[in-house]
């Protein structure tokens, strides 16, 4: 796997958080259709933004499950989503300017025809601790992300694991 971001994003407990995410059935079960495609159209209505997605991060690629306002395939390698980065935190991923970013600078959907500026990501973050994807909200231009609206996307974040371990 590429990876654009000039530093590692394989996390400490890879083998277990895959696990974790496969044990969970949300990459073969979950449609688009359902809550999260709803809990992806409040988030970009929320946060007046045109792209908002449901993703989850397994070994190779970052695979989407809702989406609003962007019609890219359901996989993207993970060493070019900015969903790879999400999982490695467990606050709130937010660029607000991302051509400013140094690890973004080599990264296509920054530099490329896409011209993403503006990304805020909450982890989807299991009971046990497990880092599976992120809800995150993007723009094309760059915007400011308060500490509040990191709450709120975080509550959204929230709500789809609810629906998730709820089975």
């Amino acid at each position: 796997m590429d990876n654009t971001f000039g530093i590692p994003i394989i996390p400490d407990n890879e083998d277990e958080r895959l696990a974790k995410l496969r044990s969970l059935n949300v990459l073969d079960t979950y449609e688009e259709n359902g809550t999260f495609k709803h809990i992806a159209a409040i988030a970009s209505r929320m946060f007046n933004v045109p792209i908002a997605l449901v993703n989850f991060v397994d070994k190779d690629y970052v695979v989407t499950k809702a989406r609003v306002g962007v019609g890219v395939s359901n996989e993207v390698s993970r060493g070019v989503s900015l969903c790879s980065l999400a999982v490695l935190r467990t606050d709130v991923t937010v660029f607000e300017n991302a051509r400013e970013e140094p690890c973004l600078l080599a990264n296509p959907m920054v530099t490329g025809h896409f011209g993403l500026q503006f990304y805020a990501a909450a982890p989807l973050t299991t009971s046990d601790g497990f880092n599976i994807g992120a809800i995150c909200v993007i723009d094309m231009e760059p915007r400011k992300f308060s500490e509040s609206d990191q709450k709120m996307l975080e509550g959204l974040a929230t709500i789809v694991m609810d629906e998730i371990e709820k089975a």
